[in-house]
């Protein structure tokens, strides 16, 4: 083996290593979804301190985003910038990915809760609220933009769509159907639909306002939604 390949690959610190073990050391077994992250469940009593905590690595993150691309953005950054140790930061997040998709999704949430949006499963009207709501959170981004957007937008895709699902779910299994297409398909069909739309009409140049394409992705997303009722979605 010559002397250059013994030579650690390029790019890789002693602070990238020492960071990957420590957070192997903390890696959870098993991940809980998004969509079970505790800010994102309100019905759920959660312990305020691990909400606060939560809070202050959201904050840091989207401070750090203000000044440096998220890719350069380390564990040990945000951790520092929340006054925490590092060791706690993986107490809550397993990287710094579910970080950003939790304050994505943690933004949108706050976004539909303060205009009283909701999804009962049965009314047309609540379902053109939150439809407008989703491309508004979309359109405006609610994250400081970077020079490189696209490693981002997965991240932000999952949160996103994890909220639209887990609110068309809720609305969904209220009204019980006999239906052989499970309440949890139509959703996650639905969730997907709904993003994508709303995403294709965001990046249209001079789109129009949300309010006028909301009766189109309304006509694509109601077929879907509609093998989860007895009775077609009425007001």
């Amino acid at each position: 083996m010559s002397a250059s390949a013994a030579k650690p690959a390029q790019g890789i610190t002693d602070k990238d290593i020492a960071e990957a073990a420590t957070k192997a050391d903390h890696m959870p077994t098993a991940p809980a979804t998004l969509a079970e992250i505790p800010e994102l469940m309100p019905e759920r009593s959660v312990d305020p301190r691990i909400l606060r905590t939560r809070k202050l690595l959201q904050q840091a993150l989207v401070k750090l985003m203000e000044k440096k691309e998220f890719d350069a953005i380390s564990v040990q950054d945000i951790a520092e910038e929340a006054t925490i140790n590092r060791a706690t930061f993986y107490d809550h997040y397993p990287d710094k990915f579910a970080l950003l998709e939790c304050t994505v999704g943690s933004r949108f949430n706050e976004l539909l809760a303060e205009r009283g949006i909701s999804f009962n499963g049965s009314c047309s009207s609540a379902l053109k609220a939150f439809i407008i709501g989703v491309c508004d959170f979309i359109a405006s981004t609610q994250l400081p933009c970077c020079e490189r957007p696209g490693q981002l937008e997965p991240h932000m895709e999952s949160a996103i769509i994890a909220v639209v699902r887990r609110m068309l779910l809720d609305g969904i299994e209220k009204h019980p159907s006999n239906q052989p297409i499970t309440p949890q398909m139509i959703a996650t069909t639905a969730s997907w639909a709904i993003y994508g739309a709303a995403r294709e009409w965001a990046q249209t140049p001079n789109r129009p306002p949300s309010t006028d394409i909301v009766e189109t992705i309304l006509t694509l997303v109601s077929p879907v939604l509609a093998l989860a009722e007895t009775t077609p979605l009425g007001h």
